[in-house]
This record gives C-alpha cells, sequence and structure tokens, in this order.
C-alpha cells in the first residue's frame, strides 16, 4: 500500500525549529550589537592614529607622552588578561575548540568583558592583529551566557548556542553570515546537520543585520573586480598556488615557533609581554600610519595604488615595496601575536596574502602575461588562497573573500589557486593553524 501524505508529513507547528531558531536570532542579535561597537570603536582608533602619527613625526617631543600612553596601556591590559590569561592570549579560537571537545571551560562573563576591553587594548594602539578572533571568542560566551543564564540549557544545548556564537562572531567581524556558518562546520564542528546549520545561519544573518545597521550594507572590503581573467593566463595560477602553499608553510611554522621563543624572556611576565610590540611598532606608524593595524585599510590601498605613488624608491619600486611591506607586516604580525595578546590573525593573513598577491600581479603586468586591470584580481586570489593553505579551510576562504569583496566574477581562478595551495601545505605536513595551536597549548 502507498503511503499517503498525511502519513509521511509531520503535523503542522509539531516542529520544534522554531524554538532553536528563536535562541539562535537571539545570540545573534547580541553578538552583533557587541562586534559593531568593538568594530566601530576600532575603526576610529586607526583615523585617530592616522592624525597622531603625522604630528609625532613632525614634532618629536610628543613621543614621549605616547611612550607613556603605551606603558600605561601595557599595565591595564596585563592587569585584565593575567587572571585567564590562557584563555584570552590570541585569537581565542583554539580555546574554543577545546571547549568542544570537552579540554576546556570557560567563565563566560569573565572572558566576554575582559575579550572586549583586552582586544580593544591590544588592536587600538596599531598591533598587527585581526578583530576576527575577539569576535569569534565573545560570539561563543554569548551564546554560553544565554545558555547558561536564560535558558538553563543541558550540555548539548550549550554547546549548539556556543556554535551560533562562533559563527555570527565571524559574520559579524566581516559582514560575511554564510563564511561565518561555513568557518563553523569546516574548521571548528565538522559536521554538517541541516537542523543545526539553519539555526547557525540564522545566527549568523542576524548578527550580521546589526552590523548593517552600523556600517550599511557596502562589502566590508569592496574592492572594485572589473571583467574575468584571461583564459589566457589561467596557466600562471598552478604556480602562482604553489608559492603561496610554501609560504602559507613558512607562516604555519613561524607562528608555531613564537610561543618558546617568548617563554625564554624570564624577567617580563608574559602577561606584561604586550610592552615588546607596543613599543617597537611606533617607528613603523612614524613611517607609514596605515600600515598598522589590522588592516582592510592597507588592502585598499594597495588596490588603489596608494602606497605606490607615497614610497617612491627608484625604478624598481614596483617590486622592493611590496616585499619591505611583506617583512615588515609579516614580523610585526608574528610579534604582535606571540605577546600575549587578545587579538586574531584573519585579517593579518589576509593583508599578507594581498601583498603577495600585489607582487605576482606586478611580475605579471610587467611580463604582458595580463592587463593592468586584472591587477586587483590578482590580490583577490591570493588573499584567498593563503588564508585557506594556513586555515586549511579553502571553502570558508573561497566563500569569505566573495562576500567581503563583493564579487563572484573571479571565483574560478579563485578556486583553482586556492585549492592549490591548500593541496601544496597539505603535503609539507601543515595542519589547520587553529588545532595546531591548540594542540600547543597543551590541553587534556
Amino acid at each position: 500500500m502507498i503511503k499517503a501524505a498525511k502519513q509521511i508529513l509531520r503535523k503542522p507547528f509539531s516542529s520544534d525549529m522554531s524554538y532553536h531558531l528563536y535562541r539562535a536570532i537571539l545570540v545573534g542579535i547580541i553578538t552583533g550589537l557587541i562586534v559593531s561597537v568593538f568594530r566601530w570603536v576600532i575603526d576610529h582608533t586607526m583615523q585617530i592614529l592616522n592624525f597622531i602619527y603625522p604630528k609625532m613625526a613632525a614634532q618629536p617631543m610628543w613621543l614621549v607622552p605616547y611612550v607613556i600612553l603605551m606603558i600605561v596601556i601595557c599595565l591595564l591590559l596585563g592587569h585584565i588578561t593575567k587572571p585567564y590569561l590562557n584563555q584570552l592570549v590570541g585569537s581565542g579560537v583554539p580555546q574554543i575548540e577545546a571547549v568542544f571537545l570537552g579540554e576546556n571551560k570557560m567563565p563566560w562573563w569573565s572572558i566576554l568583558w575582559r575579550k572586549f576591553v583586552g582586544g580593544l587594548l591590544a588592536i587600538c594602539p596599531g598591533l598587527m592583529l585581526g578583530r576576527e578572533g575577539p569576535c569569534i571568542e565573545m560570539g561563543a560566551m554569548v551564546g554560553q551566557g544565554l545558555a547558561e543564564s536564560i535558558f538553563e540549557s543541558d550540555k548539548d544545548q550549550i554547546k549548539e548556542l556556543q556554535e551560533c556564537g562562533v559563527a555570527a562572531g565571524l559574520a559579524a567581524a566581516f559582514s560575511a553570515p554564510i563564511a561565518g556558518a561555513m568557518f563553523l562546520v569546516e574548521e571548528i564542528s565538522f559536521s554538517f546537520k541541516p537542523k543545526k546549520v539553519v539555526s547557525i545561519l540564522a545566527a549568523s544573518f542576524s548578527a550580521d543585520f546589526m552590523t548593517i545597521l552600523f556600517f550599511g550594507n557596502k562589502p566590508c572590503l569592496y574592492l572594485p573586480v572589473r571583467g574575468y581573467f584571461p583564459i589566457n593566463a589561467y596557466w600562471t595560477l598552478p604556480i602562482i598556488g604553489i608559492v603561496l602553499g610554501l609560504l602559507a608553510y613558512g607562516y604555519q611554522y613561524t607562528l608555531l615557533s613564537l610561543k618558546p621563543i617568548f617563554s625564554k624572556l624570564k624577567k617580563i611576565p608574559a602577561y606584561y609581554h604586550s610592552i615588546i610590540p607596543l613599543i617597537s611598532i611606533i617607528p613603523v606608524g612614524l613611517w607609514n600610519s596605515h600600515l598598522l593595524g589590522g588592516s582592510n585599510v592597507l588592502i585598499t590601498d594597495l588596490s588603489n595604488h596608494k602606497l605606490d605613488t607615497q614610497l617612491l624608491l627608484g625604478p624598481w619600486s614596483w617590486v622592493i615595496i611590496p616585499i619591505i611591506l611583506f617583512v615588515i607586516r609579516f614580523v610585526f604580525s608574528m610579534l604582535s601575536y606571540g605577546s600575549s595578546v587578545p587579538g586574531g590573525i584573519f585579517m593579518p593573513i589576509l593583508v599578507l596574502g594581498a601583498i603577495l598577491g600585489m607582487i605576482c600581479a606586478n611580475v605579471m603586468i610587467k611580463l604582458g602575461i595580463i592587463p593592468s586591470m586584472c591587477f586587483v584580481h590578482i590580490l583577490v586570489i591570493s588573499m584567498a588562497a593563503y588564508f585557506g593553505a594556513i586555515e586549511k579551510a579553502p571553502f570558508t576562504a573561497i566563500m569569505l573573500l566573495t562576500e567581503m569583496v563583493g564579487t563572484v566574477q573571479q571565483v574560478l581562478p579563485l578556486i583553482i589557486v586556492t585549492f592549490i595551495s591548500y593541496y601544496v601545505l597539505d603535503l609539507l605536513g601543515g595542519k589547520p593553524i587553529y588545532e595546531a595551536l591548540r594542540l600547543q597549548m597543551g590541553y587534556k
């Protein structure tokens, strides 16, 4: 006997989906509000730095009170992070992974406010850290706090709302809701259950909606990608992918070497290590303050060739300038992240990828392989590939760059280069960077 529709389908209004969506949307709204304020403060502080540093370069006597201010920030940051240093250092993603694996526990309110204030104290002075790591950890704490304090949830429900908070935090940090959900599935939970993913998407888009109220609906990193990458230049894409995969392995190796190096600084407690990058980064700001911070502004400057015209170093400027920028950004990104402060690596990785893309694009344009209009194409492709390899999250990288840039015209070249760089890193023995950092932290 063939079953009728009423024997197969559920009764109307018998689903518990509404309850799951209600809780997820609430997590997304609160996370989106917190992250929007976090982003707003950082963005405006960066504008202040772009005003202050030229003044200090013109009148060096103002450096004395500024150095004193950095010392005060270091002391205050150390005081805030000291009680929960291991939970607050870095992006917070390895710690969240450890929570999901049952290896770690966090007091949600203490971590939430300390990550917010500590993240601002670390990022606003211009340390080369990303905002997305703190946003992800704060989102997870919002989910945990609502689950424990409001909904009185069980263990599985707490984890569900923490996952919603993770996705919402990344979605709000970059105004990229699909990438937020994809990041959770690909790099943290490693599972795709339709009902859970629907809740995660609800948290992501509600968090993104809050950022639209603050910043408008323009893509977070809008770059004018016009036209399509020429087919006769596709043979260069595997080469770019191989180079970026090799450099991604170098990034992972260096990042994982930081903790042993900083642990040898016995005379300075770990919670005061921030004084090293806070002071040493000042000469960089005096040279060019746009190099400071995360920083999406620098990527925009690279795409518009602003730094090319500001930093003229002779006929070989087209290759010397990006190499100098890469060395500066690489060294101070490592120095910033390794100094036991709250801050992420997403945006610094994207900046490094953009600079590498600038080198590749300049070489290809000089050799006549691509027209100059494809300069931005290579920047976007390189950002996705470098990020996708380091994170070992190619789907997240492709979706993130597509949402941030606001175009899908370069999606096939982007996929090709990202997967090749991912494959190269895998051959070399690289791991997902957050998994590697979690293993380094020694959770049991």
